[in-house]
């Protein structure tokens, strides 16, 4: 359905006006204006429930940041659809050397609290089954798997056991620099789609490498959100890094038999195989897995 005939629908007979929005490689989003008013509707993509996607669970995840003053405020759901309504947040694109800066980490870690320390959302977030999930489904829709799964899988099982059972607490799970918007008051986090039951420090780790912190910009997110953190702290940042882009190579992987937008995922995969075994370079990640 075209967005048009799609916002005619949610807001029958106001005459919405409909404009794209760019920068999606999941869903297509447009910003409506419509009785003075702009929102946001995000329609998904196709198959996204492949990519563990549970858009009933997005809801209650969007309701559930927007509560914690973190996301925009929801303002309809479609569910038989899929699609989602929130109010459009009049801010800007956060460029990543500002979220590196000491104040960009402490409004991060500011926002993120507000999440973890929320009531339980709907849905479960582990890794370490999502890169498993991601290779049989990528084989069911006969994509190639890369040479490098086998090699990352083991350092994977190896992280699993080295860091054990973990508490689970509300999470976003894909802290891209495109979900972070800000309006000059506050940092909003957008894209709630993969935010489930999950492992706070994956969050912080899927930040950190997703914004290339260094050692000294790492520290300060550790001591920002725990205050004294521990080498075993130290420690999970550090695989749970590895995690994050293994967790993004293989969903890289399936978006190539599944996607319908015109981009390049198989490049997008190794880019993100390349900076997992840059991670696993690192002398201080074998020392995080030694018992």
């Amino acid at each position: 359905m075209e967005p048009r005939a799609i916002a005619e629908r949610i807001w029958p007979g106001r005459g919405p006006e409909v404009e794209e929005l760019g920068g999606g490689i999941t869903n297509r989003n447009f910003k409506v204006a419509v009785g003075g008013e702009a929102f946001v509707l995000r329609v998904g993509g196709k198959d996204t429930q492949l990519l563990g996607i549970d858009r009933d669970h997005e809801h209650a995840a969007s309701v559930a940041a927007a509560r914690a003053g973190v996301g925009p405020e929801v303002v309809a759901y479609v569910a038989e659809e899929g699609w989602l309504v929130t109010r459009f947040v009049e801010g800007h694109p956060v460029p990543v050397e500002e979220l590196r800066t000491p104040t960009g980490i402490q409004r991060v870690v500011e926002a993120l609290r507000g999440v973890h320390e929320g009531p339980e959302i709907p849905g479960r977030f582990d890794p370490f089954r999502v890169v498993e999930t991601y290779r049989e489904t990528a084989e069911t829709h006969r994509v190639e798997i890369p040479a490098g799964y086998a090699w990352a899988k083991e350092k994977a099982d190896a992280i699993e056991r080295a860091l054990g059972k973990r508490p689970r607490r509300p999470c976003h799970n894909d802290l891209l620099n495109a979900n972070f918007l800000a309006d000059g008051e506050r940092l909003w986090i957008v894209d709630w789609e993969y935010a489930g039951m999950g492992d706070p420090f994956f969050d912080l780790a899927n930040f950190a490498v997703n914004h290339e912190l260094g050692e000294a910009e790492e520290a300060l997110l550790l001591s920002a959100y725990l205050g004294e953190p521990s080498e075993c702290d130290r420690d999970a940042l550090r695989l749970l890094r590895f995690m994050s882009d293994f967790r993004e190579a293989m969903w890289g992987v399936v978006q190539q038999g599944i996607s319908e937008l015109d981009f390049d995922f198989a490049t997008y995969a190794e880019e993100h195989f390349e900076r997992l075994r840059r991670t696993a370079s690192d002398p201080g990640f074998e020392a995080a897995l030694a018992p």
